[in-house]
């Protein structure tokens, strides 16, 4: 007898921490109220039949032949289904049963915005598989399943902060996750705030081969603070006033983009006890600093992002405001008092298109539970 199963898997928004999973930093993102709906009912055979409902495209897919990565008809697979696919594939790896299924999904996540709309496809599957099989897992560890799926078989080469998010998101909380020891712990967000998420709508296809280019800088700079102390491992290992010692070695290029990391792993630090204490001034504070080390030291902003992060700053309620993500477009996250969230929203929406002419997709959002059969 078949089963139906609904998973909701939310999107997840970084408040701090960006571009530090690479170098073992700290990351403070939260799941999101925008979400993956996904409904599935089983079948008795090894197919995946999959309906992407916002793309109006579907296809089927031998679970036991997933190594070809093509279709039942021997097509090789859309892009969109080497989530899913990668994630069976993922489990598989690990002796973790995958059935066969009919699913259709859709999601009010915008996709390529930043917000991780391929990690909650990611871990949806992954929770629906555990539900229909039965297998136990926890959260960290199926974020790790999702993460491999993303990197090996989707060929994408992120880290590991996206898939936690999406599975491990609390209730009006942040979820401060140390990607060198695996520490994680939730944190509270400010009293009578609304994370309010400004996309820009601008679509940058340099995000890549930039990003691999930072992370290559900071391998450099890693290398050379590891010559003077042999200690070093990553820049999770270098202090601001160490890697100021260093720029007479290293280009300006590698010298700003690892010196970004570095003052970034440390904001994170103090951004947490801002958080423990209530100080949601400073908190806010902090997520300026850090929008303007991405722009002028890490060098992944662009005039659209600026503009909005600057006319938020205008904005007597907006406590803070950032870009989020990789850069180069996408999105800003503002931490805005609840009670001005509205009036917040329409002023952004106004002063972005006065500024560039173009309409920002602006809404408000609230930190939510990771991932969770309904």
């Amino acid at each position: 007898m078949s089963q139906k199963i609904k998973v909701v898997s939310p999107g997840r928004v970084n408040l701090l921490g960006e571009h530090v999973d690479k170098n073992e930093g700290k990351v403070l993102p939260a799941a999101i109220d925008r979400a993956i709906n996904l409904y599935a009912e089983t079948r008795t055979d090894l197919i995946l039949k999959l309906n992407a409902l916002d793309l109006g495209e579907s296809v089927e897919i031998d679970l036991s032949r997933l190594d070809a990565k093509l279709d039942s008809a021997g097509n090789p697979l859309r892009s969109w289904a080497h989530y899913p696919a990668g994630v069976a594939w993922s489990l598989q790896s690990g002796g973790f049963e995958t059935r066969g299924a009919t699913v259709e999904f859709t999601s009010n996540i915008p996709m390529g915005a930043g917000l991780s709309s391929s990690a909650a496809v990611e871990v949806a599957f992954a929770v629906l598989w555990q539900a229909m099989s039965g297998w136990s897992m926890d959260r960290l560890t199926l974020a790790q399943y999702c993460q491999k799926a993303e990197v090996e078989y989707a060929g994408v080469n992120c880290g590991l902060m996206d898939q936690f998010a999406c599975a491990n998101g609390v209730e009006n909380h942040a979820v401060l996750l140390d990607t060198r020891s695996l520490e994680f712990k939730s944190v509270p967000l400010p009293k009578d705030t609304a994370i309010v998420i400004a996309d820009s709508t601008v679509r940058r296809s340099l995000q890549t081969s930039a990003y691999n280019d930072r992370v290559a800088d900071c391998n450099t700079a890693v290398a050379a603070a590891h010559k003077r102390n042999p200690a070093v491992h990553s820049l999770r290992d270098v202090s601001v006033a160490e890697m100021d010692a260093l720029k007479p070695q290293l280009t300006d290029g590698v010298y700003r983009h690892a010196r970004h990391v570095v003052g970034e792993i440390e904001r994170v630090d103090q951004a947490i006890r801002c958080l423990e204490t209530g100080d949601s001034k400073s908190f806010g504070k902090i997520m300026f600093e850090t929008h303007a080390s991405l722009r002028d030291m890490y060098e992944v902003s662009c005039p659209e992002l600026d503009a909005l992060v600057e006319i938020a700053s205008c904005f007597s309620g907006c406590i803070g405001a950032r870009l989020t993500g990789a850069g180069f477009g996408g999105c800003t996250v503002n931490l805005v008092e609840r009670s001005k969230a509205e009036a917040f929203v329409q002023y952004l929406s106004d002063g972005y298109l006065s500024k560039t002419g173009l309409k920002a997709s602006v809404f408000i959002t609230h930190a939510s539970r990771g991932a969770y059969v309904e």
